[in-house]
């Protein structure tokens, strides 16, 4: 099947074919372009949403690693590997497919006009050839005409009796004349007429053929360039697909990796103050607070103004102590990590020590790598001078020196922390492992203090001296009970100045919490001592200044 054939007479069909040809082209040209553009502003999206949900952290202070949030974080990374591979596929349409189809739509352009330029001159020299032989016609036509006028007339004037020789003899003539150039005019008509019908022969059967069939090979080159960049459209996709699915299978396995067992003991080993639990409550005597209200009712207004001045002075001792509950800090973290909870404490200290001993073997390694080559430098003098090594040597044992005093103070205060927890029941984990540790936290019944200026002390050292609160609790006189308390939880009262409580307790209280989160109170045997205010009932008695129940 052939355009040149079967299309002899379409020349404007194919024009027109050609033409809706190149535009389809350029229409799936520009159908690429925006799919490429779609593929860039997707993976650009995507890459702007994993960077807007990645982690923003420093190294100093990280959240929790829950098996959750990591799984999250590879989530997004694999996200962001998704991304990249959608960029390759747009960089693949547009190279292979898109960049192939606008340089073939300008060649075919070019070639098309061409063969159309071809089959209109083809056209042209035959519809020349054609004027040539008609003219030869119509020029024999009208000499026919004009000879056979000359022989009517060269025959009315030999039949007419009247006519001179000589009028016959010049009709004569003319009709010789006329009949010669018929002649040649048909002769001339002849041979155009055979010329052109050798030009339309060629026209129809050899020229118009082949530049119709140069056409139709152009036509089905374009349906294969279409073909080709059809699949090269999918392939692009394609190629990426493996990796993609990768992707998806790391996807998979981050969702798989989250442990919430791991996350709750995440949960505890960040957050686990180490304190003990509230016990039960004890038996409350309001008779012996009837009766001691009695016996101290004589001496309470003797003593009122020497007690208000002794809890203004208490007070203000109090607030420049370092309590165990406290406020939120203001102020930068403390080096000994006194401002956080025991166990908390302990890994930090814990975490700090692992790190020193590290940098420690660093040290030590680098200290025998000097050491190895400076025995080098002495035995083979010409690799290098011997004292060049001295001044890092003394560097880096000064620096052996400085980690050592380092690791030992804080081996020291590790030490504190663990005989406190180990007094309270040995209820710490076990330090080999180290977690991140949430600060400020509050604990069930209060805040433990985050201030600069606060920390929380151990029990007393027995070292044979007075601290603050001996010279705060050796007042000669007591002070007057301004109210009543009832433990509501227990209170182990280990650190200097607290006062040790059952659940249930009661005790007087003689000096109102002034916003610290503490009240001091005493025992029936005059034992006295601070305890934490959400730890107790608190009632007042009416008659004191600035009486309030607390529930």
């Amino acid at each position: 099947m052939s355009w040149g054939t079967e299309l002899w007479d379409q020349f404007d069909s194919l024009d027109k074919h050609t033409q809706w040809g190149i535009d389809f082209l350029e229409r799936y040209a520009k159908f690429v372009k925006e799919r490429i553009e779609i593929e860039q502003n997707y993976a650009k999206q995507l890459r702007n949403l994993v960077k807007k949900y990645c982690p923003k952290r420093s190294s100093k202070d990280e959240e929790p690693r829950f098996t959750s949030c990591i799984a999250f974080f590879n989530i997004l990374n694999e996200l962001n590997d998704y991304a990249g591979q959608r960029e390759v596929v747009a960089e693949e349409m547009a190279h292979r497919v898109y960049g192939e189809l606008m340089r073939y739509a300008h060649d075919l352009k070019t070639e098309r006009k061409m063969h159309l330029q071809e089959g209109r001159k083809a056209q042209q020299y035959l519809d020349m050839c054609w004027k040539q032989m008609d003219n030869s016609k119509k020029k024999f036509e009208r000499e026919c005409r004009e000879a056979e006028k000359a022989q009517q007339s060269y025959e009315r004037l030999d039949n007419d009796t009247n006519a001179t020789k000589a009028d016959v003899e010049k009709a004569k003539q003319q009709l010789n004349l006329r009949t010669h150039m018929a002649d040649e005019n048909k002769n001339e008509y002849a041979a155009q007429l055979q010329n052109f019908n050798g030009e339309q022969h060629k026209h129809f059967y050899v020229v118009i053929p082949q530049i119709y069939k140069q056409l139709q090979e152009m036509d089905e080159r374009r349906t294969i360039k279409l073909s080709e960049c059809y699949r090269g459209f999918a392939d692009s996709e394609r190629k990426v697909i493996p990796i993609i699915s990768k992707c998806l299978e790391g996807m998979i396995l981050a969702a798989k990796s989250v442990d919430e067992r791991r996350d709750s003991q995440m949960v505890v080993d960040s957050f686990k103050s180490g304190f003990e639990p509230p016990g039960d409550f004890p038996f409350e005597d309001y008779s012996q607070h009837i009766y001691r209200t009695i016996s101290d009712g004589t001496i309470s207004a003797s003593k009122q103004e020497s007690g208000k001045m002794d809890a203004k002075t208490t007070v203000g001792k109090a607030k420049g102590k370092l309590w165990l509950f406290g406020k939120k800090p203001k102020g930068p973290a403390l080096e000994d990590f006194s401002h956080l909870p025991p166990e908390q404490r302990r890994k930090k200290l814990q975490q700090r020590i692992d790190e020193l001993n590290r940098e420690l073997q660093k040290e030590s390694d680098q200290k025998d790598a000097l050491n190895k080559m400076k025995d080098v430098y002495e035995k083979n003098p010409q690799m290098g001078d011997p004292g060049s090594l001295q001044p890092k040597l003394a560097e880096t044992m000064n620096n052996i020196d400085r980690l050592r005093m380092e690791i030992h103070k804080n081996e020291a205060w590790l030490s504190e922390v663990e005989g406190k927890t180990g007094g309270r029941g040995d209820r710490r984990h076990s330090s080999d492992i180290n977690h991140l540790v949430t600060q400020g936290r509050e604990s069930p019944e209060g805040s433990y203090t985050d201030d600069a200026n606060q920390e929380v002390r151990g029990p007393p050292q027995q070292h044979g001296h007075h601290s603050e609160f001996d010279d705060e609790f050796e007042d000669d006189d007591p002070l007057p009970a301004i109210g009543h308390c009832k433990a509501i939880y227990p209170f182990d009262g280990h650190n200097e100045g607290t006062l040790a409580m059952k659940e249930g307790e009661v005790l007087y209280i003689i000096e109102e919490d002034k916003g610290d989160g503490w009240t001091r109170a005493r025992r029936q045997n005059g034992e006295e001592g601070y305890v934490p205010t959400s730890y107790i009932d608190v009632t007042l008695e009416k008659n004191s200044k600035g009486a309030v129940t607390y529930i």
